[in-house]
């Protein structure tokens, strides 16, 4: 008797969900409800707490309490008893998971996911956590313990919940409100020096990264590292985020196989990971990667780049238009990372002899990476370069680079062989936006044209079916169309991704969908205080339990770039591109209240830090005119270029493209040259490729 009315068949609500997340749970012996209001009004009703599980589909920890106790009929029998039980993708309702695990951090300390909360009937949480095994284990209380002492203080205590949701929602008030530095305190300069030295005082400097185990790339605080190094012409102020970027390529987070990287490191030397592989990572490391390029030329950045491109365009690219969401751990229930790990007789059966020696070595099986539920699999890394890999395993003819891309090329012929792990193929804007951004750079800077094709079918797509003239951006597309609007992140990603697409294609379509866009972050997401939330208001079309949604505001790195810091972003490439003095005067005065409460923001306000310091640089125009392999170069030189705040154009831009007024009209029938225009000053015109990589090199002011 679920709700009251009767016999339910379990799961029935879920399966016609757009989520595949949801769709599963509808196997599972539990009356799941998806979220909205009905749920809470069955809890009123029959006066009964709301389970919240929240999950994902990449989420190895969701399958493994999906498989174990939500799977267990003693669960299913007290939630069906006691409890209304929904099910949350967090992909899909992004806002709903972030503020839970709010409120489950300020109860019981834990985030992450699965997030278990237990909420009232008006949706307030007073307990959670995340993984719970249905009986005790783990070091953790077992759920159905959990489950009857909870069913029994919402019944017997009701005085107890009302207490516990009021210090939570205090607490969260508190945080809110907290007291903000003066406006001298969060000058740029100044605020982007302390976040940085908080950040570099946290660096590994043997394995990289930042802190302790687990390790997440943040590749934010990495490309805050790249340019103050830059700006200071200080290269070895870079080597510790170039070392983190070598020791990730060489470790187990990245797939040394399949290409593209992995969520994070469960050990401090990058050797195992948690093998879900999400695209907003991985969008995010392929820019991080050629940023690198950029700033240190090096071999392996290419390689890197060029395993990501290879595992996006396999795994990721829909040939419809758009980039899916992510792949899954698992292969299977009860896997752990077996698809994309190895046993020495699987390599040896994979290979021939000297070749099976040779990937063994390279790769350090045997070593660090044995997997701690399994000691015969193992996580390959780049223990050992090829030539070292080589020494006295393969004859001295065999150039060791060529081997070892053959003994790669034959593991990925014989792992997919293997059952492969499911992409959830949901489209999502933030992660389209910021992937389109990607792949134009990558187009550009690897002189790969064909990577363009994937940014204009995902960029296209969402121009049809994604993007409304009056409520923005929408979070997702399904058969149905663009769904869930008035997300931030979503407009500010997407704005961004449009913006470079426009700027590196010429094509004008791109550009007259971004300044809407623009102004709707502008009017519509700032709170009264000028505090960019993470819904709006007035374009937020989802379902307001308890009579509204507490705003929040997402100004932290996740570990990629919040959203905040992303809008201003978007609103300062505008304004370089376009001379717009309204928009960067918005990303100046929205870049402000994020900075004043993040002084202590450490390694989660590099995003923040990294606007700041791009807001307090000027603008650096390259115009090249001319055709044949000259210009061509030219315009590869400028392209290149790892300077800041850089717009480069193929001839006059076309509108709302605007070149600084001392350029004048380039009218042309000066044959092959390069103008470019500092902020406000101009150099003579360039006609040497090295001349024009000497001028962007150098520092800012009049050559």
């Amino acid at each position: 008797m679920a709700d009251g009315h009767g016999p339910v068949p379990s799961g029935h609500r879920l399966k016609s969900a757009a989520s595949g997340y949801l769709v599963a749970a509808a196997e599972q012996p539990i009356d799941w409800y998806p979220w909205g209001p009905e749920p809470f009004e069955v809890a009123r009703r029959l006066h009964r707490p709301v389970l919240l599980d929240i999950g994902a589909a990449w989420c190895h920890w969701c399958h493994v309490m999906d498989e174990g106790t939500y799977s267990d009929p003693e669960v299913a029998e007290i939630l069906g008893r006691e409890f209304v039980a929904v099910k949350v993708d967090r992909d899909e309702r992004p806002e709903i998971d972030r503020r839970y695990q709010q409120e489950v951090g300020a109860l019981s300390g834990e985030g992450g996911w699965p997030l278990t909360a237990f909420l009232d009937s008006e949706g307030a949480a007073f307990f959670g956590g995340t993984y719970f095994p249905p009986s005790d284990g783990h070091g953790r209380p077992g759920f159905r313990r959990v489950l009857r002492e909870i069913a029994r203080v919402y019944r017997d205590e009701p005085g107890r919940v009302r207490e516990t949701v009021r210090q939570i929602r205090e607490a969260l008030a508190r945080g809110a409100e907290a007291p903000v530095a003066s406006t001298r305190a969060v000058a740029p300069a100044g605020y982007v020096d302390r976040i940085e030295a908080e950040i570099t005082q946290r660096m590994d400097p043997v394995h990289g990264g930042f802190g302790q185990a687990p390790k997440f790339p943040h590749p934010t605080a990495l490309s805050l590292i790249l340019l103050r190094a830059y700006l200071r012409r200080d290269p070895a102020r870079a080597e510790p985020a170039l070392h983190t970027l070598r020791q990730m390529a060489d470790g187990g987070i990245y797939d040394q196989i399949g290409g593209g990287f992995h969520r994070y490191s469960v050990d401090e030397a990058w050797h195992i990971p948690h093998f879900e592989k999400m695209a907003i990572d991985n969008a995010a490391l392929l820019d991080l990667y050629l940023e690198a390029a950029r700033h240190s030329p090096e071999h392996r950045w290419a390689a890197t780049v060029d395993g990501i491109l290879d595992w996006t365009r396999a795994t990721l690219v829909d040939p419809a238009g758009g980039l899916a969401s992510s792949q899954d751990a698992d292969a299977a229930p009860g896997d752990d990372g077996n698809y994309f790990t190895w046993s020495r007789a699987e390599i040896q059966a994979s290979l021939p002899a000297d070749e099976a020696r040779f990937a063994i070595r390279l790769f350090g099986v045997g070593v660090d990476g044995r997997m701690p539920h399994d000691p015969d699999r193992h996580v390959l890394y780049r223990a050992l370069s090829p030539s070292e890999a080589a020494v006295g395993v393969l004859p001295p003819t065999r150039d060791p680079e060529t081997a070892a891309r053959a003994v790669i090329g034959a593991l990925r012929a014989a792992r997919d062989r293997r059952p492969a792990p499911k992409v959830d193929p949901a489209l999502y804007a933030h992660l389209n936006g910021r992937y389109i951004g990607a792949l134009v750079r990558a187009s550009v800077q690897r002189d790969d044209p064909s990577l363009l094709g994937p940014a204009v079918r995902a960029a296209d797509r969402w121009l049809r079916q994604g993007i409304d003239a009056d409520r923005g951006v929408a979070h997702r597309i399904d058969a149905q169309g663009g769904q869930g609007f008035g997300h931030l992140e979503d407009n500010a990603q997407m704005a961004s991704g449009l913006l470079e697409l426009a700027l590196w294609t010429g094509e004008r379509r791109y550009a007259e969908a971004v300044e809407p866009i623009l102004r709707k972050i502008v009017a519509d997401f700032p709170d009264d205080r000028g505090r960019l939330r993470d819904l709006a208001p007035r374009l937020y079309d989802g379902p307001l339990i308890g009579g509204e949604l507490r705003p929040t505001y997402p100004f932290e790195d996740q570990p990629h770039l919040g959203a905040g810091p992303a809008a201003v972003r978007a609103l300062h490439r505008w304004a370089v591109a376009t001379g717009s003095e309204e928009f960067e005067a918005a990303a100046r005065r929205l870049w402000e209240p994020m900075a004043a409460r993040t002084v202590d923001g450490g390694l989660f306000a590099a995003g923040i830090a990294l606007t700041g310091a791009e807001l307090d640089l000027p603008a650096t125009t390259v115009i090249v005119e001319g055709d044949g392999p000259g210009a061509v170069q030219l315009w590869r030189v400028a392209a290149s270029s790892p300077r800041p705040n850089l717009v480069v154009f193929q001839g006059p831009p076309p509108p709302p493209f605007r070149l600084p007024s001392e350029i004048g009209n380039p009218s042309g029938g000066w044959g092959v040259r390069a103008l470019v225009c500092e902020g406000v000053s101009c150099r003579a015109p360039i006609t040497e490729s090295g001349e024009l990589a000497r001028a962007l090199a150098a520092p800012w002011g009049p050559g």
